[in-house]
């Protein structure tokens, strides 16, 4: 085990596992908020290219994410492969919504897929009655004005799927202890990094003659998926999944607090009794794994 495996480890084992999901929980919308700063000069699609490509070059060095693929078994790969595919899907339609919809809507629906799998796995009426709060939730933040964006909701649907994906897989890749699932997260993100290349390349190349935007992108891929993705796998290495689910109840209100300071985008008492809602569903659900 390397000196850095070693790091990764005593700092899972040492520090909370609540205070490194506080951490990502900060950041998992700080970064996006930054980013959509960034989509008037850098386009929605080259600002995802950029959070991909800047977290896959600085986890590249200690990940070695070549070696860990290569020295994984045919489950192993398929779960990289996975994992890849899900980052780089879950982040461009997050990003694609948050162009058309305000960031507690998005992240608010975030959560819908969590609560429906685990009603699927543990049919009670808890999950039943915890879906329902977190649907009412949605469809309060649902005004009108932005009902009549079909698109918006579309991409804020696709990134809610792929973010159950990225809790299961996630939670996957943590198994082995934190800095397995550190390496492992490197080894998908640079699959992701592939996956997106042709896609977000072309708007990101623009950027590329002016220093601030190329160092504001990267500054993006730290916040988005750098800091809250290692967060979460230290986290996750010593939480089950039903505690880590409990705290994502956290997620909507560090959204919409978030996307008041960075964005302007000041809730409505409409809006908070929305973001509530979706928070009262998610700490009330209850994963199949903890029954």
């Amino acid at each position: 085990m390397t000196n850095q495996q070693t790091a990764f480890n005593k700092a899972a084992e040492n520090v909370p596992p609540q205070a490194w999901f506080g951490v990502s929980a900060v950041f998992h919308y700080l970064g996006p908020s930054f980013a959509v700063l960034l989509f008037p000069a850098v386009g929605v699609l080259g600002v995802a290219w950029f959070r991909i490509a800047s977290a896959a070059l600085i986890f590249a060095p200690f990940t070695k994410p070549w070696t860990v693929f290569l020295d994984a078994d045919r489950n192993g790969r398929v779960l990289l492969i996975g994992l890849g595919v899900c980052l780089a899907v879950m982040n461009t339609a997050f990003y694609l919504a948050l162009e058309r919809l305000p960031m507690s809507l998005v992240a608010a629906m975030e959560f819908i897929g969590t609560i429906g799998v685990a009603l699927y796995g543990l049919r009670t009426r808890r999950n039943a009655a915890a879906l329902g709060l977190a649907v009412l939730g949605v469809v309060i933040l649902i005004d009108v004005k932005w009902s009549t964006d079909p698109f918006g909701l579309f991409w804020a649907t696709l990134n809610g799927a792929m973010f159950v994906g990225y809790i299961v897989l996630g939670h996957k890749a943590a198994e082995g202890g934190a800095s397995g699932g550190v390496d492992r997260l490197g080894a998908a993100m640079f699959i992701a990094f592939i996956v997106l290349m042709p896609i977000g390349f072309l708007q990101a190349w623009r950027a590329f003659g002016t220093l601030t935007l190329v160092l504001a992108g990267i500054g993006v891929g730290i916040c988005s998926s750098v800091i809250p993705y290692v967060c979460d796998q230290l986290a996750m290495s010593r939480l089950p999944r039903s505690s880590f689910a409990l705290l994502l109840a956290l997620l909507p209100a560090t959204a919409t607090i978030i996307a008041a300071i960075v964005l302007a985008q000041i809730p409505t008492l409409q809006d908070v009794l929305g973001v509530v809602l979706v928070m009262a569903g998610v700490a009330v659900h209850k994963p199949a794994e903890a029954a």
